[in-house]
């Protein structure tokens, strides 16, 4: 995955700052609450969600079973429609790619739909070093790279910024990308979102070079379906002479009957409209486009061969989990230190990066478990289950080995664990009252130490039941 984020500090260290931000806070209840009240609204309306959540779920699993398949029918599929198909490994391999054909047109700059898997392998900062610009056109995005800041969200990239700091950043920085915005700028969403077409328009026109991503790759007949609600992926998608779109292998669909379910789960897991106001679907090259498609594995294979973590691949990156997860709202995207970030960042990003930095092995720990994410996931991610999983892989220090090898000996054997009860109850009065030494003092910085009860529950059963059978 991208570089951007290495070396950043552990997920705790990364949420301890993100709670002292008032106004990040404040800016991300509004919104996540705003997106899942709509969401919960449009999804009551449908009598059978249940039914297309099972069967959401269902083409997944088929197509991720069936992976190698699929693959080979995509590229058969786009290049008799007279695309070029590209296969890319991991990060390095597909950004090499990308650049070379950017180059190969001769052309030094290139417009973006919002796409998270170029995010994942850093592709703007490798065109960068080759001395070729990508301007993003979503929305979000352009706050985003305008602020010379990081996506916080999967469906909002800004939703950690509130209309008065966009204001600020297209009057600072605006300019330095090309049109400057208007000196009367308000804060107004309106007005903004008048300043950004301005600000694009120029850029859809004269830029001969579009990248993309896609939600879905029909494997039946190689179309690719891009979902987004402001026009200007159209516009990345029609209007350049070259279009080179990058997907992840697992965005795969069997049939394009199967599209149909995810045409109703996403809007409304995502956005909560009932439909998407712009979707585009294209098949091979269209109207004299070159078209090149790279698919891109980047440890995606390696998460397949995981019976439990291959559940994280039927993702449909609605962001459904992030707006009800307790966690994110109260730290946001950056504490994720992943461009997936919330519940879904926690399983996915562990497994596709590996677990050897401090960061992505404390990730699987940011989530209470208390399940809203798996309730909320259009393909029935089990969530929790993944969560659960990837700790028990996770590095532990040499303490906590010795904890954990200790309590496996004692709860291996019923008779070992009454000694353990009744030796606690004998030396009660030495537990702390409120706070735990050395390695249990973080433990009850915010909870005081439960008491030791006078008996343990074998023996209060043993003296008051024990006689009656």
């Amino acid at each position: 995955m991208s570089g951007t984020f290495l070396g950043m500090p552990s997920f705790p260290k990364n949420a301890e700052k993100a709670l002292q931000d008032s106004q990040l806070r404040y800016n991300l209840r509004k919104a996540t609450h705003t997106i899942r009240a709509k969401r919960a609204t449009v999804v009551e309306e449908l009598p059978d969600w249940l039914e297309l959540r099972a069967a959401g779920k269902a083409i997944k699993d088929e197509t991720l079973r069936h992976l190698d398949r699929y693959l080979l029918q995509v590229e058969e599929a786009v290049t008799k429609a007279g695309g070029h198909v590209h296969w890319a490994s991991d990060a390095d391999e597909a950004n090499e790619i990308v650049t070379g054909l950017v180059r190969a047109t001769g052309q030094t700059e290139v417009v973006k739909v919002k796409s998270m898997v170029t995010q994942e392998i850093g592709l703007n900062e490798a065109l960068a070093k080759e001395g070729i610009t990508a301007y993003e056109t979503d929305l979000a995005e352009l706050i985003v790279q305008l602020g010379d800041d990081w996506p916080s969200h999967i469906l909002v990239p800004a939703i950690h910024r509130n209309r008065s700091e966009i204001r600020e950043i297209f009057l600072e920085h605006m300019a330095e990308w090309g049109r400057p915005a208007p000196d009367d700028l308000g804060d107004d969403p309106r007005m903004l979102a008048d300043a950004a077409r301005l600000h694009l328009r120029e850029r859809f026109l004269s830029t001969k070079v579009g990248i993309s991503g896609a939600n879905f790759v029909i494997a039946e007949t190689g179309t690719l379906v891009v979902l987004e609600s402001e026009g200007n992926g159209r516009m990345c998608l029609t209007l350049p002479e070259t279009l080179i779109s990058v997907v992840g292998i697992e965005k795969l669909l069997p049939t394009w009957r199967d599209l149909e379910v995810f045409l109703q789960l996403l809007p409304r897991s995502s956005t909560g409209e009932r439909m998407n106001p712009y979707t585009s679907m294209w098949t091979g090259a269209t109207e004299g486009q070159d078209f090149h498609l790279v698919l891109l594995d980047n440890g995606r294979t390696k998460v397949l061969a995981d019976e439990i973590g291959r559940q994280a691949l039927r993702c449909i990156r609605c962001s459904a989990c992030l707006n009800v997860c307790p966690v994110y709202e109260r730290v946001g995207g950056h504490a994720y230190g992943s461009v997936y970030p919330g519940p879904i960042g926690a399983i996915l990003t562990p497994q596709l990066r590996g677990m050897e930095s401090p960061l992505d092995a404390s990730l699987p720990y940011a989530s209470s478990l208390c399940g809203a994410c798996y309730d909320v996931c259009p393909v029935a991610i089990d969530i929790p289950e993944v969560l659960v999983h990837l700790r028990s892989k996770a590095p532990h220090g040499p303490a906590e080995r010795l904890g954990l090898k200790a309590a496996g000996w004692v709860l291996d054997k019923p008779v070992r664990l009454e000694r353990a009860q009744r030796l606690a109850t004998r030396f009660r009065g030495l537990v702390p009252k409120r706070r735990l030494p050395g390695p249990g003092a973080a433990w009850t910085d915010t909870r005081d130490v439960p008491p030791v009860p006078e008996e343990s529950f074998r023996d209060w059963w043993d003296r008051t039941e024990g006689g009656s059978r």
